[in-house]
């Protein structure tokens, strides 16, 4: 007691800096961005289309960002899928601008974006001067598409907006820009604004109209100008004061109306104003933002395209969900009630008192559940509603390479000694998943699949897992000599637990963690082919030489099955379309093609490691290398050799992948020599004794909780199913990174923790209760299933 209060502020800030603070921290981080959130959508609202229309930022290569939402890049494909998807439904898809020759621009850059060699035969487009009006037509997506000539807000504007109002169909979208006729000689008084804004009051009565019959309205604010470039005559005496005080003017009058005011566009021309054409007319950047904009708030809301999430309604929750959260809030009600009957015993002196056998207090599953019902429901609100931000993820040289650095960086400075002499023992496993988990988790947050060379070496890592967990269990299987049930059962909950909850709680299919799918796949295919008389151990092969032959004759037998199956794709989907199992292999439209293009890249990685740690095991036999002690694995020479031949082959690899110019091509040779760079790292880390016993504590916590990690980053790190960033704090995006990152990590070391206390639970030792409890679950799944299609 006397040694704590004679410690600084600074040792008891140190000395109270442990996971459990820091959880506590993110949770009051958490309920704090609930605070700030709601204050937002009562304040300015919570429609993402206001948002995409009102405000952004340009990143770098200048790549724009709309504020709190997601844009998607439309294709052709992608914008004529739309299109016809809204024809289908009957829907007329009549866009309308009507404005000034710069609105013109956008009308033909639009058109152009929308024709294609398929509609030249059923389209027409008239146009002659930059005053004229134009009109494209696609009957077969009956589009329409008409751009209408009017430099102020006259009466033939107002006439044509009063034309639409009393049409059995009016267009779909309008969008509007105009200022008045002598707007290009400059000297914007009083007196014209307020002429201006008069004219403007006549067509908000007839906008409201407009938008009772579905139709959508848009005001255009008027682009900025170059005043340091040569400029045209006519818009030389324009300075951007008197755009600003227009579109100040229009701002005030229209937002009594349910017009939108589009002032992105002016943010983006403003932010692209030194490439303009004779210091006015827009260039096809600034016009290809425009029309991604119109699209993206067309079309987003029909097509749900996961990194679209601009103008797109949140996702409907189903029956499931509705039961999965039902019953975890009957769990949170039971251990409040407990807690409240608990502190009311206390306050009337009545205290429950523990056996004395009792050496710690044990968490009740109940309380477990309850602090999972709480991080469910922050899942749900970060990717199934739009309550949080969300942005488009973004990619360069430095957002990638920089917290690559800075995290090894840390890793090697936080490292130690380890008791364990082994290789790839328990503490340098746990490094490896941790540096490899990380390091994936920077390439999904920066969407750098798009860089061949770095998708390939991230290959190689989820390759690692799968190499690494072919190692362990073989090695496990071949010195304890029978795995068991039980712990089959203890790794496929270790697994499964969290990935199954979050398929019924974010209404996804099992096959979307893709990673899990993989490991309890191919672990089941080890334990089955290891489970298959004879048993084999390394007392077995002492005993019986022929056990070797064994081995290798069920090693054989696993690639045979694996290759027959990889040629022939037909047969593989007949036998993983099978009901029941079915839906633990299709995506959410039914389709196989996911898992075979998973199945089929890491095909033989798991067999790959279980042939390395066969072979390890019987070098040990042999007295080939000895890691029970500090020293090296071999002689001088033989270690120099291994480490030249382990540089050279992770060398190969790594000069191989930028070689490489085809991604297809690229991932089938992968398949048969992604054991290449692992053993080489493998062997680099392994051959010295001082690096064998030594290993980044950092890396290891890390690894610790790698599978939680990669789940949990899909909804409350990433958003929009991993095609996008959580936005928590919206304006900064590194901090943003920093606070989400943190949370992030707290809340997948807390899951981890859960399942800890739930799995005794789940699986006690009893293996009559085990049976009983399996048996339960799949009664409770048969329902389920039966809503999913299994049965």
């Amino acid at each position: 007691m006397g040694n704590n209060e004679n410690l600084s502020k600074a040792e008891r800030f140190i000395q109270n800096l442990n996971a459990t603070n820091a959880k506590k921290l993110a949770f009051g981080m958490v309920l704090g961005f609930v605070v700030y959130h709601a204050f937002l959508h009562l304040r300015y609202g919570s429609d993402s289309c206001k948002w995409l229309l009102s405000d952004g930022r340009f990143k770098g290569d200048k790549e724009w960002q709309p504020y709190g939402c997601m844009l998607h890049k439309y294709t052709e494909t992608d914008t004529r899928k739309c299109l016809r998807y809204l024809a289908f439904w009957d829907n007329q898809n009549h866009f309308v601008l009507i404005g000034d020759e710069r609105l013109r621009a956008l009308s033909l850059a639009f058109i152009d974006y929308l024709r294609s060699s398929e509609t030249e035969n059923n389209s027409q487009q008239t146009s002659t001067k930059a005053t004229d009006n134009l009109q494209f037509t696609d009957y077969k997506l009956r589009l329409r598409v008409e751009y209408i000539y009017a430099n102020e807000v006259s009466k033939h504007l107002v006439d044509e907006f009063i034309r639409w109002e009393h049409e059995e169909d009016p267009p779909s979208l309008i969008i509007a820009s105009c200022t008045y006729p002598t707007f290009a000689r400059g000297n914007v008084t009083e007196e014209v604004q307020r002429a201006y804004e008069k004219n403007l009051t006549r067509l908000v009565t007839t906008i409201d109209r407009l938008h009772a019959k579905k139709t959508k309205v848009i005001w255009k604010l008027q682009d900025p100008v170059d005043q340091e470039s040569p400029t045209a005559e006519e818009w030389k005496s324009v300075r951007n004061e008197d755009v600003e005080r227009i579109n100040q003017a229009a701002g005030n009058i229209l937002r009594y109306s349910e017009a939108k005011i589009w002032s992105s566009s002016n943010m983006i021309a403003a932010g692209l104003v030194d490439e303009f054409a004779d210091g006015e007319k827009l260039r096809s950047l600034t016009l290809e933002h425009d029309v991604q904009i119109l699209l993206n708030m067309y079309c987003n809301d029909y097509m749900n395209y996961n990194d679209g999430t601009c103008c797109s309604s949140a996702e409907p929750y189903t029956i499931i969900q509705v039961t999965t959260y039902a019953f975890l809030a009957v769990c949170a009600s039971i251990a409040v009630a407990m807690y409240v009957r608990q502190w009311i015993a206390q306050w009337r002196g009545i205290y429950a008192y523990a056996p004395l056998n009792q050496t710690t207090e044990k968490e009740s599953p109940i309380a477990a559940l309850t602090s999972l019902a709480i991080i469910m429901t922050y899942f749900y609100l970060c990717d199934r509603t739009n309550f949080f931000m969300k942005e488009n993820k973004y990619y360069s040289e430095f957002s990638f390479w920089i917290p690559v650095g800075y995290v090894f960086a840390l890793g090697l400075f936080f490292t130690e000694d380890s008791k364990l002499t082994k290789v790839l023992h328990r503490d340098q496993t746990d490094e490896l998943k941790g540096w490899m988990q990380i390091v994936i988790l920077i390439y999904y947050m920066t969407g750098a699949s798009h860089i061949l060379p770095i998708y390939m070496h991230i290959k190689v890592l989820i390759s690692g897992f799968l190499f690494l967990s072919g190692y362990t269990h073989f090695t496990c299987w071949w010195q304890q000599g029978e795995s068991g049930v039980s712990r089959f059962l203890y790794r496929m909950f270790r697994m499964n637990f969290l990935t199954v909850l979050l398929c019924l709680c974010m209404n996804r299919p099992y096959q979307f963690y893709f990673f899990v799918p993989l490991l309890s796949f191919w672990y089941c295919i080890m334990f089955l082919t290891l489970s298959l008389p004879p048993r084999l151990s390394a007392q077995s092969t002492e005993s019986n030489p022929y056990h070797y032959l064994y081995l290798v004759l069920k090693i054989v037998a696993m690639l045979s099955i694996i290759t027959v199956l990889y040629m022939s794709e037909v047969f593989f989907e007949r036998i993983f379309v099978t009901r029941p199992w079915k839906a633990l292999f299709v995506t959410t439209d039914d389709d196989i093609h996911e898992w075979w293009y998973r199945w089929k890249l890491d095909r033989y990685t798991v067999t790959y490691g279980m042939i390395f740690a066969a072979l390890f095991q019987a070098a040990q036999r042999f007295s080939l290398v000895d890691d029970s002690n500090h020293g090296n694995l071999f002689s001088k020479r033989i270690s120099l050799t291994s480490t030249l031949a382990a540089i050279t082959g992770i060398g190969c690899y790594i000069t191989w992948t930028f070689f490489c110019r085809n991604r297809q091509d690229c991932e089938e040779v992968h398949s048969y020599v992604v054991f290449i760079p692992i053993v080489g790292y493998i062997l680099l880390r392994n051959i010295s004794g001082v690096l064998r016993t030594r290993y980044s504590t950092f890396f290891a916590w890390f690894g610790r909780i790698s599978l939680e990690l990669f789940l949990c980053q899909y909804h409350i790190w990433l958003a929009a199913d991993r095609n996008g960033v959580l936005v928590l704090l919206p304006g900064f995006p590194t901090l943003n990174v920093l606070i989400t990152s943190f949370i992030f990590v707290c809340v997948s070391h807390e899951i981890h923790r859960i399942t800890t206390v739930l799995l005794p639970h789940a699986l006690p030792n009893d293996w009559k209760l085990a049976v009983r409890n399996i048996i339960i679950f799949v009664i409770l799944l048969i329902p389920l299933g039966r809503y999913d299609g299994m049965f």
